[in-house]
């Protein structure tokens, strides 16, 4: 069983083991293979989560993500003990499981290398075929188990429009998982942020498919070069519900789906070769997505050659029955699901435990559980799980958060920060007399939703007192919290900036507090009384910086205009203290651009860089003119670029042809950078309404000061086509407006060629 150009391509040999395994197992043993088994004992704590008063969840609710996501060293004590105490009664109840879900996150490396080889050692010897058990947990920005290696979040690693670099992350973290005893990774998250107002937005690549394609493929192919399997998520549409809530029903056509939202699982699938597949919560035109043949079976499996398996989002098979309400029964529930094309729920067997009296009563084919169990059996043997069930604890000590990671981290979290607006004040000299550091971002650690722990971790205030000179006074001062209201610390914070040459605050979110799983958001603004800090620091009139710790958009209007700079440096990962400091003093030069575009108000969402044309205006009576704050493919540099020489070869092609794009791009300033140059088209006259402008190019390249470089884009049917009005993909002759620019409203040069 091999890959060729990102898809798995069968083997003979291969598919004769599946064969001979299937035929010498027993009903109850193929529908094991199909059942997860979860000992963590949050499922526990879910449990009584259900019989608390509905007026008093909020609280519970709160409790369980503080838990979980907050107090790290507080939830691992009790995890790790909790696997310890019951892990031999657990593989007892559950040895004839084929997958087990987040057991091994809360123990270190080696002791989670020596656990996976009990685990696995005791499968072998008390099972009748020896089927060894893949075992799963996340890992968006790195895997997220103790000790290992915390990278940029995801928005961030996609605002270094690298996807060389993304793979180089995925390879890590690939080393990292399988070394701790993992072999299926919960990622990437390639739905696509259309509306920032999703708390999950920072989980993603951002609104462009283009550009999450191309990020989402690098990071499946450095984790699966591993040997772990990575499970692309949530499939479909999952986070632009009415109002932008996460897993809200969507009422899209087949064109909108087809043409945004399912371009980066197709990449995924046919050049990333993804070898799972997540459904979603959500519903499409009233289908859940953990039910939708058409979705799972029709499109995925037929459409693009899936080979892989599908699980549920955790209870999306129980939400069949208790939240979308086209089941009566779980039974009924795992019958829509597993016929569609589901295979494993996830992260236990609940509705799943009914597989096999529907088997026995006839309502499913054994055929059905057959193909299922194929899909399972294959990816264990990718994983070579029969042939090398082991793992080596002292690799595992190794190279988790080794230092070679950790540059690799810092590097990510460097490209990653976007700088979004500067006077000039922008690098700071390092002998300064005095530096105020403000904020509630200062002096902790915001690491994002889905992060690993257990590491070192550099805060701002740390990488700013490291790189500011010996001479240098740093003053800090939390002046509020990052949600309350009280302003009792503002005095302490603006006492600070007046000893001061400058006053950097670090404002913005956190990961569950402000944003995250379930938590949308209605404003983009500031929470709390941030944005009060910053205009009372305005007010004294000393130079102020201000530097974004989020995972979205942030609306600005009440004090971008009196701030000297903005700097968005996302959730960047355990390095972050020394990625901004580089930036600030200018030991590092920003290139990151944006993906997701920042509104001015929330009134505009969802607002992005790429509409179809409207049949009016595209402002508002109370908003003219430009309506985006920053608008997508955005980010300055302490250099400038000059572009020149745009070339386009040949004029004219054929439909199944190719046009070669090429530009000179010239640093002009007096220092080294790094550019993102963006190619953008537009179909002039199609068929189709089709996009203002499309993303169909980039590439981000480092110029020292005069240095030019030639920079060549390759567009084919694969950027051209588009589907037409009866839903088939095609070329269309006609003339094809060609935009390369360093944004998307940055258009520096326009050509044209014609498709004849």
């Amino acid at each position: 069983m091999k890959m060729s150009g990102g898809r798995l391509i069968l083997d003979s040999k291969v598919e004769e083991k599946v064969e001979r395994l299937l035929s010498e197992m027993t009903l109850e043993e193929k529908i094991g293979q199909l059942k997860a088994k979860w000992l963590l004992p949050w499922g526990r704590l879910f449990e009584i989560f259900r019989v608390v008063p509905p007026d008093r969840r909020e609280k519970i609710t709160d409790f369980l993500f503080t838990m979980f996501f907050a107090e790290r060293d507080v939830s691992d004590a009790i995890t790790s003990a909790y696997v310890r105490e019951h892990l031999k009664e657990f593989l007892e109840e559950g040895k004839n499981a084929g997958m087990l879900s987040i057991i091994l996150r809360s123990f270190p490396p080696r002791e989670a290398a020596e656990l996976h080889n009990s685990i696995q050692k005791f499968i072998i010897e008390n099972t009748r075929l020896k089927i060894p058990v893949i075992i799963h947990d996340e890992g968006l920005h790195g895997c997220m188990a103790r000790g290992c290696t915390i990278f940029p979040q995801s928005i961030a690693l996609a605002s270094t429009w690298n996807p060389e670099l993304v793979e180089r992350i995925g390879v890590a973290i690939g080393k990292e998982t399988r070394a701790h005893g993992i072999h299926q990774l919960l990622s990437p998250t390639i739905n696509i942020a259309r509306d920032p107002r999703c708390g999950r937005t920072e989980e993603t690549y951002g609104e462009d498919p283009y550009l999450a394609s191309k990020m989402a493929v690098a990071f499946i192919r450095g984790v699966q070069s591993q040997k772990v399997i990575c499970t692309p998520k949530h499939f479909a549409a999952n986070f632009v519900g009415d109002g932008g809530r996460d897993s809200n029903a969507i009422h899209f056509s087949e064109r909108i789906l087809r043409e945004i939202y399912f371009p980066t699982f197709k990449a995924a699938i046919m050049e990333g070769g993804a070898l799972s597949l997540m459904s979603a919560y959500n519903s499409i035109d009233g289908v859940p997505c953990s039910c939708n043949k058409w979705l799972l079976t029709e499109i995925l499996r037929e459409e693009w050659g899936f080979k892989g398996f599908v699980v549920s989002d955790y209870g999306s098979v129980l939400g069949i029955m208790s939240h979308h309400r086209v089941a009566g029964t779980k039974a009924e529930a795992v019958k829509k699901a597993l016929e569609a094309g589901l295979d494993i729920e996830l992260p236990e067997s609940d509705c799943f435990e009914h597989l096999l009296d529907l088997a026995r009563e006839g309502k499913i084919s054994e055929e059905t559980i057959n193909e299922a169990v194929r899909r399972v059996l294959r990816a264990k043997i990718w994983l070579g799980l029969f042939d090398e069930p082991f793992i080596d604890p002292d690799y595992a000590e190794k190279i988790c958060d080794c230092e070679e990671h950790r540059r690799l981290a810092l590097e990510a979290a460097r490209q990653g920060i976007v700088l979004l607006k500067n006077d000039g004040i922008l690098p700071l000299t390092k002998n300064l007399r005095s530096i105020a550091v403000l904020g509630p971002n200062a002096a902790v650690m915001r690491l994002g939703g889905y992060s690993g722990w257990g590491v070192k971790v550099v805060t701002p205030l740390e990488g700013i007192r490291k790189k500011a000179s010996e001479a240098t006074m740093v003053y800090y001062a939390e002046g509020c919290s990052l949600t309350g209201r009280s302003k009792e610390g503002f005095k302490e914070a603006l006492k600070a900036a007046r000893k001061s040459d400058v006053a950097i605050l670090f404002m913005g979110n956190s990961v569950p507090e402000t944003e995250g799983e379930q938590r949308d958001r209605c404003n983009l603004d500031l929470p709390g009384v941030q944005e009060d800090l910053i205009l009372e620091v305005c007010d004294l009139e000393i130079p102020t910086i201000v530097v974004l710790i989020n995972g979205s958009s942030i609306t600005m209007t009440r004090w971008i205009d009196r701030v000297n700079a903005v700097v968005e440096a996302w959730y960047p990962g355990e390095e972050s203290g020394n990625a901004i400091a580089d930036v600030l003093f200018g030991n590092y030069n920003p290139g990151g651009k944006l993906p997701i575009t920042f509104p001015k108000t929330v009134g505009q969402l969802p607002l992005y860089y790429n509409p179809k044309p409207s049949g009016r205006v595209y402002d508002y009576v109370d908003l003219r003119g430009i309506q985006y704050l920053f608008p997508f493919g955005y980010g300055l540099s302490y250099t400038t670029f000059e572009y020149s020489n745009l070339r386009i070869s040949p004029d004219k092609i054929g439909p199944e042809e190719s046009v070669k794009i090429q530009v000179d791009v010239k640093n002009t300033g007096r220092c080294r950078g790094d550019e993102v140059v963006q190619l953008y088209i537009h179909d002039v006259i199609a068929s189709v309404a089709r996009p203002l402008k499309e993303l169909k190019g980039f590439k981000r390249i480092t110029l020292e000061p005069g240095e030019q470089k030639t920079v060549e884009f390759t567009l084919g049917p694969e950027e051209l086509s588009f589907y037409d009005v009866n839903m088939n993909l095609t070329v269309e002759p006609g003339l094809f407006e060609v935009m390369i620019g360093s944004s998307s409203e940055d258009i520096r040069l326009k050509g044209t060629f014609e498709v004849i």
